[in-house]
């Protein structure tokens, strides 16, 4: 069944994901990294892998984004077709996508994604999973955030008439519950930390009738994260500058540019591929730390406060993913202070540029260790607007 919200008009009449002419694969099914299992991308497929409990990839190949033809399409994310592993046109979309890529130094530029729909970049992975939800139409939806997802989710599924539920940490800042609650959505907040939030939503979404809005276990969500990469694609003019650089608390923006990556350098798009530079909070840094160490598993880490609420998540269930797609990148991890975040998001502001603490991130590392980047260039994203958490604030 449908259902609707009286902010927008009913959607069209879902109808099951398909592959667009001209891709490489005709169909899209979901296969656990871990052990090999494979799920039907249907409204009964669980949520994760049912033998491991990890969260899924999806068998889908990438066809090639033509740069030439790339000026007469649609301007938002979804100008990438062939890239993305939903086909037809979208009903779900705010226009998300195509933010500016704005000079810091000589060498380093920002990718404004704060300016999206919803201030921050998850919007990009939020509208694929909403459009593959109604698509799908399940009865309910279920997401669980520490802010930004969670305010995405209810944006899109909001735009999509599915009714929404967001679970968030009992601290959340009030500004993100009141932007999600303003779109419509249920909140429910969660005594603890972000994984007993994560706990929560889960339990919640093992409901029949249940989609589970995941922007870690649904791969989806990376597929629509990897966009990031084809727009600094297609605004350097078909090249890459030497380094990405990429907050990582579940890892869905480094994942997403290490698909896109991939993909560019399978199609001949691009002669090699970035470095991912990944960074941290040094309060919550378990990534950071197995990276150092040269291990496979993420470090053990405990949940502690930090100004970069956004990434300080203790156990990433795509832990190995995101350390291994380091790794192959030639890539490497930095890690902030709660001085260098607050500096760099004064500094931002100094530019013009008002951006949330947990945002920041990447400018306080390139700042602080600008040796990193050898003598190549550097794009770092600012991923969200500094209204919804006001200066120096963590929360």
């Amino acid at each position: 069944m449908t259902h609707t919200n009286s902010r927008y008009p009913a959607p069209p009449t879902p109808s099951a994901p398909s592959a667009a002419d001209g891709r490489a694969d005709a169909t899209v099914a979901y296969r656990c990294p871990q052990d090999g299992t494979r799920a039907p991308v249907e409204a009964a497929a669980p949520w994760c892998c049912p033998v491991c409990a990890g969260p899924w990839d999806l068998d889908f190949t990438a066809g090639a984004v033509p740069r030439e033809a790339l000026a007469g399409r649609v301007n938002s994310l979804w100008r990438y077709a062939e890239a993305l592993p939903l086909d037809g046109p979208p009903p779900v979309t705010l226009g998300e996508g195509r933010t500016p890529l704005t000079p810091l130094t000589g060498t380093v530029s920002a990718k404004l994604d704060f300016l999206m729909p919803t201030l921050s970049f998850k919007d990009r992975g939020a509208v694929v999973l909403a459009e593959l939800a109604r698509r799908l139409a399940p009865e309910r939806v279920i997401a669980d955030s520490s802010g930004n997802a969670g305010t995405s989710f209810a944006a899109y599924m909001a735009r999509a008439g599915l009714p929404t539920t967001v679970y968030v940490p009992e601290a959340t800042s009030p500004k993100k519950v009141e932007q999600i609650a303003a779109h419509g959505a249920r909140v429910e907040r969660v005594p603890g930390d972000r994984e007993a939030t994560a706990r929560a939503a889960r339990r919640a979404a093992d409901t029949p009738g249940t989609f589970y809005a995941s922007h870690v276990f649904n791969p989806y969500f990376l597929h629509g994260t990897k966009t990031y990469v084809y727009e600094l694609w297609e605004d350097l003019g078909g090249r890459l500058p030497a380094s990405i650089v990429v907050p990582v608390g579940n890892g869905t923006l480094l994942l997403g540019a290490a698909l896109a990556t991939a993909e560019l350098y399978a199609h001949g798009l691009i002669p090699e591929r970035p470095a991912l530079i990944a960074v941290q909070a040094e309060a919550v840094s378990p990534l950071a730390t197995a990276f150092r160490a040269d291990a496979e598993e993420p470090a053990d880490a405990a949940a502690a406060d930090t100004l970069a609420e956004g990434i300080a998540i203790p156990r990433p269930p795509r832990g190995r993913q995101i350390l291994r797609a380091v790794r192959a990148s030639g890539g490497t991890f930095l890690t902030v202070t709660e001085d260098q975040l607050r500096t760099a998001q004064l500094d931002l502001a100094g530019r013009g540029l008002f951006v949330e603490s947990t945002g920041v991130a990447c400018w306080a590392a390139i700042s602080a260790s600008p040796g990193v980047l050898g003598d190549g260039d550097a794009v770092v994203p600012l991923c969200g607007a500094g209204l919804k958490t006001g200066v120096g604030v963590g929360g």
